[in-house]
């Protein structure tokens, strides 16, 4: 079976090469058949990536432990949902997931466009088949998931494995790493269309709504991904932390970045013609942001819980970054007279300048965190001292950049296009921020003295206020027209521009994440040890501890810390936080209990014994707000699939359109 998934991803090399060459050949030459055939092998390709995936998983779940990357990631004990998320859970399959996503999009992106762009075709292929040879290379020659161990000229059967990482064996586990690197390849689909399009000099502007539509759906799973990321970190690894600015999580945030600002200037070449060269660098920068992440993940050049073991993996991917960004550096160069925006700047009380603010504060936010992350490996190497850069840092950078685009998310809608008068900027933020202003106010009469909290809290509201205007406005009209009931009349006005609207819903999920982010400036927590009947008060919450409750399975030992709850003197149950040592890896883990409230969750964590094994060490945290990122996320999601459904057409529409003008909605006559 391994010879056959060897010989699969080495057959598959062989066809991407010839992918390769066919595309560019076919095309120089005036040979569409060649082209054709070329598209043909990435089919090939993930037919025989599919196959190479296939006999792993079923190694994996087998328990075929004469291959090495069974051995070291699956054991008989583990259940069968974390014997297949072992796929991705070690080096050597994760390189082979990620190859054969990339295939997958690639034959997804070949047979939708079979009949469409058949200049730049050749050159979108060719750009997707040199990132799939480069992947392949590595699990065919370097990583190789398909080795077995052997004694001399033997191949030993070593009976059953070490099993997967016990940090990785929960659920949101078998669910964050295919959503992150669905992120992660999917964004070379953008780049292969924005780089084939500078190369043929694209006349109009159909490819970039290809291109925003891909990097809108990437962009959703790379969301996806971190939100479950933050998840798992909150609920396994016991410190209460959704994010820590662990270097390869910002590896996950980089890229989301930069494909953040580019769906946001990108419309303004859609509506203006404007901003070309920064749209093709943004989508440059998005796609090796992703590699220099997966490179950051498998090299070794930083600590991470999330990482994988040193490796000399690393060179290729320098190698392949170098040569890449120095291509599309050129290109971009060589083709700036075809870049020219089509219009300027007239105004700055403008959208426009509001969407170019917002592309420069994004961008400040991803250096920083780029600098924050390099910035150990960078000292190391000039002073031979590595000097590390913790949360506190990002945390001083990233909190009043995140405030600046709070306030930009509420500008944009009220500013008008080309140019804005004072008196209709007045009357569209009147309402927006008075209603922030109030929110401040009454808060901080109530107590609240954190300034940074305030002006999040203030921001939130303002920028949930235009939104709801803007529902507002556009419904009425339209209710006006058609005497539909309020929520009828805004499901309407939403299907008629799903870009806008559903944009408007991600900014309000944003919003709703912003309101779960500030509740951390109100953490409370303690750590005790404890003994059977000893009783904590953490702020409103007591707590009274119960004799801890040993158990085992064949995967895992755990002690049970079972916790009477009340608050208030009102009974809450019992909560039961476990440690837990894996048989296989002797590895220690918590699982936390976790009472989970619109307002605030309780979050208990059993960290072991004490030293002389006769007390409990329990860690209790009070978290306010915390629920409201993941109910963020939920919006942001709807808003992003609303974005990606197609809008009625113009003929379905009534006699009249809504049409939004600084705030101000009027009724056009078509």
């Amino acid at each position: 079976m391994e010879n056959i998934g060897a010989l699969a991803i080495l057959l598959a090399f062989c066809f991407a090469i010839y992918s390769v060459a066919g595309s560019l050949a076919g095309k120089w030459a005036k040979r569409p058949l060649l082209v054709v055939s070329a598209e043909r092998a990435v089919y090939c390709i993930w037919a025989l990536l599919t196959t190479a995936a296939g006999i792993l998983i079923y190694s994996l779940i087998s328990g075929d432990y004469r291959m090495s990357y069974v051995w070291e990631h699956s054991n008989r004990s583990m259940p069968a949902i974390y014997k297949f998320a072992s796929w991705w859970g070690g080096q050597e399959g994760s390189l082979l997931f990620w190859s054969w996503l990339l295939a997958s999009y690639s034959s997804v992106v070949v047979f939708k466009n079979r009949r469409k762009f058949r200049d730049m075709m050749p050159y979108v292929t060719a750009i997707l088949m040199t990132t799939q040879t480069f992947f392949l290379i590595l699990i065919a020659f370097v990583a190789k998931p398909f080795n077995v161990w052997q004694e001399g000229h033997l191949i030993v059967d070593l009976r059953d494995g070490n099993g997967l990482n016990p940090l990785l064996q929960y659920w949101t586990m078998v669910i964050h790493p295919p959503m992150l690197y669905l992120g992660y390849v999917g964004f070379v689909v953008p780049f292969a269309f924005a780089i084939s399009s500078l190369i043929t000099k694209q006349p109009g502007e159909a490819w970039i709504k290809t291109t925003r539509r891909w990097t809108l759906v990437t962009w959703m799973f790379q969301t996806t991904g971190i939100l479950l990321g933050a998840g798992w970190a909150y609920a396994v690894l016991g410190w209460g932390g959704y994010w820590g600015w662990d270097p390869v999580e910002n590896a996950s945030l980089l890229p989301w970045i930069t494909a953040t600002a580019f769906l946001h200037s990108v419309m303004m070449q859609e509506k203006k013609g404007m901003m070309k060269v920064w749209n093709v660098v943004l989508v440059s920068t998005t796609f090796f942001l992703c590699i220099f992440g997966t490179f950051l993940t498998r090299s070794g050049v930083v600590n991470s819980v999330h990482a994988f073991a040193q490796s000399s993996i690393g060179t290729y991917f320098v190698t392949f970054l170098a040569i890449g960004i120095a291509l599309t550096i050129y290109l971009i160069l060589n083709r700036l007279d075809y870049l020219k925006s089509e219009a300027q700047l007239e105004s700055v009380l403008s959208r426009e300048s509001s969407f170019l603010f917002n592309n420069l504060i994004l961008l400040a936010s991803c250096f920083a965190v780029l600098w924050g992350t390099l910035f150990p490996v960078i000292s190391e190497a000039v002073t031979g001292e590595k000097i590390s850069v913790d949360a506190p840092f990002f945390n001083r950078v990233q909190v009043p950049i995140a405030m600046f685009l709070m306030l930009l998310t509420g500008v944009g809608p009220l500013i008008a296009w080309r140019k804005s008068s004072l008196e209709s900027l007045k009357r569209a933020f009147l309402w927006p921020m008075a209603a922030g202003a109030a929110v401040a106010i009454t808060l901080a009469a109530l107590g609240v003295r954190n300034f940074y909290a305030l002006v999040s809290f203030a921001l939130c509201t303002f920028v949930a206020v235009t939104v709801l205007i803007e529902f507002y406005k556009g419904a009425s009209a339209i209710k006006a027209k058609t005497g539909a009931n309020l929520l009828v009349s805004m499901v309407e006005l939403t299907h008629r521009n799903t870009p806008r609207y559903g944009g408007y819903l991600v900014h309000m999920g944003v919003v709703l994440m912003f309101i779960g982010f500030t509740g951390k400036a109100f953490d409370r927590d303690t750590t005790v040890e404890v003994t059977p009947g000893s009783v904590v008060k953490l702020g409103s919450y007591e707590l009274r501890t119960n004799p801890v409750v040993n158990a085992q399975n064949e995967n895992y030992i755990s002690e049970a810390l079972p916790i009477n709850v009340s608050k208030n003197g009102e009974d809450l149950g019992v909560l039961s936080p476990e440690h837990r040592v894996y048989i296989a890896s002797k590895q220690p883990t918590s699982e936390v209990a976790i009472r989970r409230r619109l307002n605030e969750d309780l979050y208990l964590n059993f960290a072991g014994m004490s030293a002389d094994n006769q007390r409990a060490v329990l860690q209790a945290y009070v978290f306010p707000l915390v629920s409201w990122i993941w109910i963020g996320y939920w919006v942001v999601l709807i808003g992003t699939l609303i974005c990606l459904t197609p809008a009625k057409t113009r003929m379905a529409w009534p006699r009249t359109q809504v049409v939004g003008i600084a705030g101000k909605h009027e009724q056009v006559e078509k």
